[in-house]
């Protein structure tokens, strides 16, 4: 799929606007939809073309839609908020590396792309050796109730093996989740996760490096120690035992809870590589509400 510069612009602006995130040219350029531009062609677009004369204002050095003008003053408000969530991600980020068989811990969602809402949590992904993604897991429920008696909540929303590293379900919300993720540990694998799935370049053609770079928490000291007892303690049977009876559990659970229809959606995986459990497809409703501000745009200029 390919679109006109000015088209391409405007559609970037509509989907970041549906997550209330007015956009920087830069950052137009890097998410730039189904196109590749420089960004001086970019302000030449949006300062010359009448379909983005229309549509969009610029204040404050962001671009969004001219119904939604005030936006720059909800982005600054969240870019705050993210500044003290980034140092909290930064450190307990840190220790979730530290965790047995864990290759790589990388912030996601919307604190990844510094909008987080005063409801926000600090959403993980994390890529564990396989075999072990289970027992992983369960470590990482008790990590995340000990850090919550702090006051943070650490949500790992998604966990896999390093040998399942591409992704099934291909749209533009995934695409804009891999594109957006930023590696605090193990940036090694994040770049074989980033070669693994390519095919978002179908979609976002030039967010090819994160946007935001981290320095790499590399386990070290005490936390390199703790983590190597720990692996050489559950790197045999027991690990496996362990990592079995965990995914016997959860899965028992969810099944209890839901019924076999859970499995049948793309945004629950519970196999030996997999903890996903989206049980509200939030991607669905985003690329639905990305339709039909699409179509609705589309009709007004029609009719214009």
């Amino acid at each position: 799929m390919t679109l006109a510069l000015d088209e391409a612009i405007l559609q970037t602006v509509i989907y970041a606007d549906i997550f209330d995130y007015p956009l920087t040219l830069t950052e137009v350029q890097h998410y730039l939809l189904y196109c590749s531009a420089q960004r001086t062609t970019i302000e030449h677009a949006v300062t010359s073309s009448p379909l983005l004369q229309s549509q969009l204002i610029q204040r404050a050095g962001y671009l969004m839609l001219r119904e939604r003008a005030g936006l720059e003053q909800v982005r600054a408000e969240r870019g705050q908020r993210a500044m003290r969530l980034w140092r909290l991600a930064r450190r307990w980020g840190y220790w979730v590396g530290c965790l047995p068989f864990v290759r790589l811990v990388a912030v996601t969602g919307s604190l990844a792309v510094n909008n987080p809402t005063r409801a926000a949590d600090i959403d993980l992904l994390i890529v564990t050796e396989p075999g072990r993604v289970w027992l992983c897991r369960a470590l990482m429920v008790l990590f995340v109730r000990l850090v919550r008696l702090t006051g943070i909540t650490l949500c790992p929303n998604y966990m896999l093996a390093k040998t399942v590293l591409t992704q099934k379900r291909r749209d533009l919300f995934i695409a804009h989740d891999l594109t957006q993720m930023v590696p605090l540990v193990g940036h090694a694998v994040y770049q074989e996760m980033r070669a693994a799935n390519h095919w978002t370049e179908q979609f976002l053609p030039q967010a090819l490096t994160p946007l935001q770079a981290e320095p790499e928490l590399s386990p070290r000291g005490i936390g390199r120690w703790l983590q190597r007892a720990s692996e050489w303690c559950f790197a045999g049977r027991l690990g496996d035992l362990m990592d079995a009876l965990e995914r016997r559990r959860k899965t028992s659970q969810v099944r209890r809870r839901y019924g076999e229809i859970a499995y049948l959606s793309e945004t629950v995986l519970l196999d030996p590589e997999h903890v996903m459990a989206y049980f509200n497809d939030h991607g669905a409703a985003v690329l639905k509400k990305f339709s039909e501000r699409i179509e609705k745009i589309s009709v007004t200029m029609t009719h214009a």
